[in-house]
């Protein structure tokens, strides 16, 4: 069994309230759910207005598909043109760790 993370830093655009902000973090989260069944949520940040933290992670028994996955989930953020993705940590564990 495997299990990979991802832990995404983000800067929003122009956001002047937590409402805005959750506005465009929750549109995120939900759909890395749902396109790649994956356990997310807001992580970190939730004080700040311009940024936040989205943290995921997968369990596999193929590191290959882990890694695509991940590879997927980290493009989808990305691409998101209303955020600024400013770094990716990325971890994989083994049952043997």
């Amino acid at each position: 069994m495997y299990v990979g993370t991802l832990s995404f830093d983000l800067l929003l655009g122009d956001v002047r309230s937590l409402k805005e902000k959750r506005s465009i973090v929750r549109p995120i989260v939900a759909e890395l759910q749902r396109k790649y069944a994956v356990s997310a949520a807001e992580t970190g940040g939730q004080d700040l207005h311009r940024r936040a933290e989205i943290g995921l992670a997968v369990v596999s028994g193929d590191t290959g598909h882990l890694t695509d996955v991940l590879d997927r989930c980290e493009r989808l953020v990305a691409a998101r043109p209303e955020v600024e993705l400013l770094s990716v940590r990325r971890r994989l564990h083994s049952d043997e760790d």
